[in-house]
């Protein structure tokens, strides 16, 4: 088992979900968080709750990773014992709505896009020179199983995370022999803010979606995400999918009645 312990882990998309629960896992086992979103101030309560809970250091972030500039300058404010990430978690993400293509939202897909796929490449882009300059580091990307399970309106969503799953591979391609680990993750139905998103703020909406269903929970895909990262330095885990027992697909579902 490969020690984290006073490493820093930088992860994305960290005020909630499984972002939130990834951070919480890894200050469990003594890693320094950076933790970067946009509602900054869920990331400073989130940094005092680590820091009770765990006696972990943690250092909340106002990001926006569409924004490369924003980025950019994000990255190069740090003080140099925050630069030096030993894993990255590409974590921010989101799906909205779920409309054929014939009458969507251009607007919608342009969110998906720039967050899903330019925002992960954005920032693996600004974190990747210091850890082959390092001679080591873990680039996770948090997929989908929606790269490969296909659904009716799920199209630039799917397609996002199909790019999501083919740039990890690109990658680990890119970055062979220099010590540098990739993986991605594909959870299935996971509890979390997304359906809230992706319905515009409707609960009623999101909630249907897990009726009936023994779903994951954000910590099941974080405490996942974690075995990745703590495996010896020689042993890459490139793929993982992750699912409730009751779901092969996100058509395909066991949902028992009330």
């Amino acid at each position: 088992m490969m020690s984290l312990k006073g490493k820093v882990v930088w992860i994305t998309g960290a005020s909630s979900g499984i972002g939130k629960a990834c951070a919480k896992s890894f200050a469990g086992v003594g890693a320094r968080l950076l933790l970067g979103a946009r509602r900054i101030e869920r990331l400073k309560v989130l940094a005092q709750e680590i820091k009770k809970e765990y006696d972990a250091d943690a250092f909340p972030v106002k990001m926006d990773v569409t924004h490369y500039k924003g980025l950019e300058s994000c990255i190069s404010g740090l003080s140099d014992q925050w630069k030096e990430v030993e894993v990255l978690i590409n974590n921010a993400g989101l799906g909205l709505r779920i409309d054929k293509m014939f009458d969507a939202n251009v607007k919608d897909w342009d969110t998906m896009i720039d967050t899903n796929i330019k925002g992960l490449l954005y920032v693996t882009r600004l974190i990747l020179p210091g850890m082959i300059e390092r001679g080591r580091g873990h680039i996770i990307n948090i997929g989908s199983i929606g790269a490969f399970e296909l659904y009716p309106g799920g199209n630039v969503y799917c397609a996002s995370k199909s790019a999501v799953q083919t740039l990890s591979k690109t990658l680990r391609m890119d970055v062979l022999g220099k010590s540098i680990r990739v993986t991605n993750i594909s959870p299935g139905m996971t509890k979390t803010e997304f359906p809230l998103v992706r319905w515009g703020g409707d609960k009623q909406a999101a909630d249907k979606i897990y009726e009936g269903i023994d779903y994951l929970t954000p910590e099941d895909v974080a405490e996942a995400i974690l075995f990745c990262a703590t495996r010896p330095p020689h042993v890459n885990i490139g793929e993982l999918t992750i699912t409730p027992t009751d779901q092969i697909s996100f058509m395909l579902t066991h949902r028992k009645s009330k």
